[in-house]
């Protein structure tokens, strides 16, 4: 890494919501260096003792690569869920950029569980497996995972997640959703523009989501669709009057 100034950037989450994608496009950009190797996941500001090895541990650990790129991106989807996460990147980084992307939080609870499935650690049902996420915390083996892999639904509740890092980075927090940034050409350039960057230099994406899962929204029973909806209905509410704008689904 040569010796110039570099600004930061925290693709935070949310998990199964194309961070992987919108990470790879932003990686596309000429003046955008995102940490490597990924996988894994940074995840550093989720480790109390990594949080606290300073910026020069941090760059030279996941950016050797970077020359004269101005900005260094971590897509760490772990962040998100971690209420101590901003401070720690505050204390480190000072005022990053944050981005946020949220997609229906139904479908990201498919697509969670799917991914689960995939990897052997869920042996339930779809319907069975969203229904049990709304009692009790269910174990899990944390040497596998260092968040719960059967969060389905509450990994959807965006707005309590959100507020960490809206109070702790008010001015450099963005939020998108995959929706729109899968139907709208101009908002990828929109978020390179917010991040200080020259929208034109942005290269055009991929055609769609680099980890996609096919069937993210099968056909649930009439009762666990009904259920999900209410179980969603507050946090929907909340997220959108927080955002000032309606949510896409």
């Amino acid at each position: 890494m040569s010796g110039c100034t570099h600004r930061h950037l925290l693709v935070v989450g949310a998990q199964r919501c194309g961070t992987t994608y919108l990470a790879t496009a932003l990686d596309a950009h000429p003046d955008v260096a995102m940490a490597r190797p990924s996988p894994p996941e940074p995840k550093v500001f989720c480790d109390a003792e990594l949080s606290t090895r300073g910026a020069e541990w941090y760059d030279r650990t996941w950016f050797a690569h970077a020359t004269d790129e101005d900005l260094l991106g971590d897509k760490s989807t772990s962040y998100l869920e971690d209420p101590r996460a901003p401070a720690r990147a505050a204390a480190m980084l000072g005022e990053p950029h944050v981005v946020v992307l949220l997609r229906d939080p139904v479908r990201r609870a498919v697509s969670h569980w799917r991914l689960s499935t995939a990897h052997g650690i869920e042996t339930r049902g779809l319907e069975e497996a969203l229904l049990a996420d709304l009692g009790d915390d269910q174990p899990w083996d944390r040497r596998r995972s260092s968040v719960s892999p059967f969060a389905y639904l509450r990994r959807g509740r965006y707005a309590e997640q959100l507020v960490p890092w809206t109070t702790a980075f008010p001015a450099t927090t963005h939020v998108l959703f995959l929706e729109e940034l899968l139907a709208d050409p101009a908002v990828l350039p929109a978020l390179v523009g917010d991040l200080g960057l020259d929208p034109a230099r942005t290269p055009p994406p991929a055609a769609g989501p680099v980890n996609a899962s096919a069937g993210d929204r099968p056909d649930l029973d009439a009762g666990v669709s009904e259920a999900l909806a209410g179980y969603f209905r507050e946090s929907n509410a909340d997220l959108a009057a927080r955002l000032r704008r309606p949510l896409p689904w």
